[in-house]
């Protein structure tokens, strides 16, 4: 079991790149950077690159819609080879209301789309043959009325470091878990309770994996939460700081019917509880829609406490068939993140 974080660089970029250094340092195997609606990413990687040695560097996520599936490739190609080969692709679908509201683009057919863009990087990326793709989504070249008409097949000008770069799929629908399974190299999950995944999604990942090409090994998986070690109330109130992020998810990203972590979590068995959170979050009762969310699904989701329940916890997501543990490490005391680090490597 590999042990990532993601960059939080709320406080500062530099400050955060400084402290993934002392990280890697200590252990840690592969750094994630968001995207959302910020910084653009690929810049946050790039100047991660040029700092590290060994760590992974990882986009979870890059929206599928806002850049050409080309430009995917090619950017992915780039940090791959300024990292001499340590860049792992995350693609997502973000929500409708950052892709129509930002970026002024449908939000129609994600998976479709997403199946459609690995494989034109994938292509691009091997440069077996100049790209020529017919798809639902994309067609490249262009067709004969649409555009010019001097469009030709083309293939990526530099050479890639690598013809095959881990491709990793944010997902949480079946049928978009399923399509992950079958076609991904890697699955980022959100909010994963290892107790439970197999009753939520078992039967998703099941039907993907028949499906995928032996070839490519087995499906790898990054999932884990807040970490916190040490005795006392003062640890596992930890789990404390992510009930916002929990509220805000389940409640206020996406519209009812359309919040796919809300039914991720009725799913998980918290129904009544999840359309209480919607209904308080988006009626602006923010403060009163994290007081509701579970203890339980907080503890569930977290490694807080003292090191031997955190070595549980570290098994349970291992048990599961989580291959990247991900966490985010909180330091008490003469803790740092990286004392945290090399104390979870300790664990797997």
């Amino acid at each position: 079991m590999k042990i990532t974080t993601v960059l939080a660089y709320s406080g500062g970029f530099k400050k955060a790149a400084a402290e993934v250094v002392e990280m890697e340092k200590a252990g840690l195997d592969l750094v994630w950077v968001a995207e959302a609606y910020g910084f653009d990413s690929p810049s946050l990687m790039g100047y991660l690159a040029a700092l590290t040695e060994r760590v992974e560097i990882g986009s979870a996520i890059l929206p599928i819609y806002s850049r050409t599936p080309a430009l995917i490739a090619m950017t992915a190609a780039g940090i791959d080879a300024l990292s001499d080969g340590r860049f792992n692709l995350g693609l997502g679908a973000s929500g409708p209301q950052v892709i129509e509201g930002l970026h002024g683009v449908p939000y129609a057919n994600p998976l479709g789309r997403t199946r459609e863009i690995i494989e034109i990087c994938r292509d691009l990326w091997r440069r077996e043959a100049p790209l020529v793709h017919q798809g639902k989504n994309f067609t490249m070249p262009l067709p004969a009325g649409e555009g010019t008409g001097l469009g030709k097949p083309l293939k990526l000008l530099t050479h890639p470091l690598r013809s095959e770069i881990p491709v990793w799929i944010a997902s949480l629908g079946e049928k978009n878990v399923a399509m992950t399974a079958e076609v991904a190299d890697g699955w980022i999950p959100v909010f994963f309770i290892p107790e439970r995944a197999k009753d939520v999604w078992g039967t998703a990942l099941s039907a993907g994996k028949a499906k995928r090409d032996p070839s490519r090994g087995d499906l790898m998986i990054t999932a884990g939460g807040l970490l916190a070690i040490g005795e006392g109330d003062e640890v596992t109130a930890i789990r404390e700081f992510a009930r916002p992020m929990v509220a805000l998810y389940v409640g206020g990203m996406g519209a009812k019917g359309k919040n796919f972590y809300n039914e991720l979590v009725t799913r998980y068995g918290y129904e009544e509880e999840a359309a209480l959170i919607q209904d308080l979050y988006l009626s602006g009762q923010k403060k009163e829609a994290e007081a509701a969310v579970p203890e339980e699904l907080l503890e569930l989701t977290t490694l807080c406490g003292p090191k031997g329940y955190v070595a549980e916890r570290v098994a349970a997501f291992k048990e599961a068939g989580v291959s990247h543990l991900q966490i985010h490490p909180i330091p008490l005391g003469d803790q740092t993140q990286a004392s945290l680090i090399a104390d979870v490597k300790q664990m797997v």
